[in-house]
Order: C-alpha cells, then structure tokens, then sequence
C-alpha cells in the first residue's frame, strides 16, 4: 500500500535515511512524505502499530524485484531422477544403470529405482528384493537410502539421496 492508500489511524513512520520518525497518524505520515518528495509506503503491515517509511516508489519496487531475483539466483531445486528396471536385469546393464544413478546423484538430485514387474514376475517380487539392495550397495560410497524398498502396486520402489558430508 501507498500514500493515500494507507488508511491506519496511527502509523510508526521511518525516514528516508532510515531514521525513526516516531509514531503519528497516516494523514500526518503522508504531509512528511509530499514535504520530502516522495511516497509513503506500508513496510511492515502486520505490526502493532504499522510500519510505514518514506522512499521513491519505483526505486523501492526495483530494489525488491533485484532483490528477490538474487535470492531466487541462490536458490537450488533438488530433482528427482527415476532410474527403471526389470527383475530379470543383467549384471552389465544394472552396472549401466548404476552408472547412470551416480550421475544424477553427484549432480545434487535424488534418484528413484524402480522394478517393474509384468506377469509371472508379479509372483516372486519378494525375490528380486536383492536387485535393489545390490543397487544401494554399489552407491554406497556417495549416496544413502533415504526411502526404503516399498512395493507399490505392480513396481517395487526406494528412493537414494547424496550423502552429507
């Protein structure tokens, strides 16, 4: 809210260097901002009595979008990567897919492993457990069971995450 906008009974008015003006009513606040030149705007509107302080408008708008940007710059979104499989893999291709799991993982994102199960496979998934422990097993060294293996339907699933330093 700005200027005329801010319809307070009492407002804590801050200057434009930042000094504490004290606390007045929004009418008052708003002659001290048109004296200065500038616009009067409600900082803190949760505050007991409100926070308003006197600054350019526009200037203000810029800093907090610049601001904003820079903290969204900063920030870092974890992902996470499904790696698939079926109970029936080959050594060479869980060491592919492992391989891909590392990747993933040293990139900062988790990684889902799944097994699929079709058909007669649906029969013996507490046997293909061990594909999933083996998988965790061999990225042992960077990563850690964050989720354990939980059948879900017709997949079997566990959820790796890099480990903390």
């Amino acid at each position: 809210m700005i200027n005329e906008q801010i319809r307070d009974r009492e407002v804590r008015l801050v200057g434009e260097n930042g000094d504490q003006l004290g606390i007045m009513s929004a009418r008052e606040a708003y002659m001290k901002a048109q004296e200065a030149g500038l616009d009067l705007v409600k900082i803190a509107p949760m505050a007991k009595p409100p926070v308003c302080k006197i600054v350019d408008y526009g200037k203000f708008r810029y800093e907090q979008a610049r601001r904003e940007k820079e903290a969204r710059k900063k920030q870092h979104t974890v992902d996470i990567k499904e790696v698939r499989m079926s109970p029936n893999i080959d050594t060479n291709d869980l060491n592919t897919k492992v391989g891909a799991a590392r990747k993933f993982l040293t990139k900062g994102d988790k990684v889902k492993v799944t097994l699929r199960f079709r058909g007669r496979e649906m029969a013996h998934m507490n046997a293909s457990r061990h594909i999933l422990d083996d998988f965790a097993e061999k990225l042992s060294d960077i990563a850690s069971v964050e989720k354990p293996a939980k059948v879900e339907g017709r997949t079997m699933s566990m959820v790796l995450a890099e480990k903390r330093k």
